[in-house]
């Protein structure tokens, strides 16, 4: 049974979060549980994105040649490869943020046991939220070193990328804090297909990530002007070619705005979950 330890029964769901420093322990203990299973968890995340970088990349890329992005034709590989670094982010941090999260919160009741302790649950979410973004910057950063190795891009400007696909950014952050919504709803593993499929999914295709978005239909556009990994491919994908960000403060908007909404709210039904 659920602990209701640290949550006020008269407090509203819906009240501004409370975090202070305790998230850090929560936070560590994760980071040591995961040292132990550091290398094939790295494997698992970066595998599946290189695959696709080299397949399509390498093997499309020889049929398609250049893709014109604004005017400017640019080798297809360079095109895939800056729209992979934001999948890696949004799928790492995707997938930690549910499947992980719900083991330590329903399966494992991790939770609960902390709350035992002066823990506050927000606190916990908050800390959750940070380490699905950690590992997204870390499986980012990983595959952005394969990308300089294979020479696919030189631009001094794609170290400005790092800080956009993980922690320090809003990239990881604000996939994760959209997944604890539904990690917050969930009461099994089979729920998180709905979000995968439903999701994560259409966001993939609709984003810019294979092809560039002007051949969408007008419909199909204008709803992908406002997905969260599009903000994040028109950030990122500028500083593989040695530019800055057209629109970059309207993207950073839209990613703040998705990261801010989706941990409120994942955290009002996380506590509401923990009431019951």
């Amino acid at each position: 049974m659920m602990t209701t330890a640290a949550i006020p029964s008269t407090a509203s769901i819906w009240s501004a979060p409370r975090i202070s420093m305790r998230w850090w322990p929560v936070f560590r203990r994760n980071l040591l549980v995961w040292r132990k299973l550091a290398i094939p968890s790295v494997v698992g995340h970066i595998a599946e994105p290189l695959i696709t970088l080299v397949a399509f990349g390498y093997g499309l890329g020889v049929l398609i040649g250049s893709v014109n992005l604004n005017g400017i034709a640019i080798p297809y590989i360079l095109f895939l490869a800056s729209g992979s670094v934001c999948t890696s982010a949004m799928n790492a941090a995707s997938f930690e943020a549910l499947y992980s999260a719900f083991s330590r919160m329903h399966v494992q009741r991790t939770w609960d046991g902390i709350m035992n302790a002066p823990v506050r649950l927000d606190d916990i979410v908050f800390a959750e939220m940070l380490w699905a973004a950690f590992k997204s910057l870390f499986t980012s950063v990983v595959i952005l070193a394969v990308m300089l190795v294979l020479g696919i891009s030189h631009s001094p400007m794609l170290l400005l990328a790092l800080p956009l696909v993980g922690l320090v950014g809003l990239v990881g952050i604000t996939f994760s804090c959209i997944a604890l919504i539904f990690n917050a709803l969930a009461k099994s593993y089979d729920f998180f297909t709905y979000y995968v499929t439903l999701f994560l999914t259409p966001t993939m295709f609709l984003s810019g990530v294979f092809f560039p978005r002007d051949q969408l239909p007008v419909v199909m556009r204008v709803v992908s002007d406002w997905l969260p990994l599009t903000a994040a491919v028109e950030l990122i994908r500028p500083l593989f070619l040695g530019q800055w960000p057209a629109q970059g403060l309207q993207h950073l908007a839209v990613l703040v705005a998705y990261a801010v909404v989706g941990f409120w709210v994942a955290l009002a039904l996380t506590r509401k979950r923990f009431k019951s």
